[in-house]
């Protein structure tokens, strides 16, 4: 493939590698929802709530603005029927920290492997200011050449500006990059909008070390 591969960190969605929230929200979350509150919330429930949240209109430009609190607390409320502000503050700090999350089995290996073989990697993520420091305690930040945010850049995905600054920041061309996403509009249609290629995750790449080799070509 060509010289640069932007892995997309879409968390919440933390897309790939982070996002798989409804799988860890399925069983992590439901322990830290009950341990606030005693709730009695099902993974079904949870994620039929966090749907709901992510597929309803929301009137600002960005859903991550700054902290992302008002979107956050909207997501909250959904998926647990709780609207409680100190339940939702207990609940969004501890998502603050690199413990409360957990990278998928082959992820650091290959993003290990790609930059060592120089390949330039940029995480382009909708996702609110508390990003770059999880990255940092997941030791995943120093791997990437560029960490772009939607809330920090202004724009989301499907926008094009957030593809093309990312493209800016590590200085390549559209046509020598591939973005990896899980999502057909903010994913690949953004990305082709600007002339990058993308590999949906689950469809043309299923692990990681499909990525890997997708990326590194045996030489001809």
């Amino acid at each position: 493939m060509g010289c640069c591969w932007m892995l997309v960190a879409l968390f919440c969605n933390w897309q790939i590698p982070l996002k798989r929230l409804t799988q860890q929200l399925g069983k992590n979350t439901v322990t830290v929802f009950m341990t606030f509150t005693g709730l009695s919330v099902t993974p079904a429930e949870i994620k039929q709530g966090f749907n709901r949240a992510f597929a309803a209109p929301w009137p600002e430009k960005l859903r991550y603005q700054g902290d992302g609190k008002p979107f956050w607390k909207l997501v909250v409320s959904e998926a647990t029927g709780c609207a409680d502000d100190k339940y939702f503050e207990e609940v969004y700090e501890y998502y603050a920290k690199g413990d409360a999350w957990h990278l998928p089995s082959g992820t650091y290996e290959t993003i290990s492997i790609l930059k060592d073989a120089g390949v330039k990697l940029a995480v382009v993520s909708n996702f609110d200011t508390r990003l770059r420091k999880l990255l940092k305690d997941l030791n995943v930040v120093d791997l990437f050449d560029a960490v772009v945010v939607s809330s920090e850049v202004g724009y989301e995905k499907p926008d094009t500006q957030i593809f093309k600054a990312a493209l800016d920041q590590i200085s390549v061309d559209a046509r020598k990059a591939v973005h990896v996403g899980d999502d057909e509009k903010a994913d690949k249609a953004g990305a082709n909008a600007v002339g990058i290629d993308c590999w949906l995750w689950g469809k043309d790449v299923k692990t990681f070390s499909d990525i890997q080799s997708h990326v590194l070509l045996p030489e001809p």
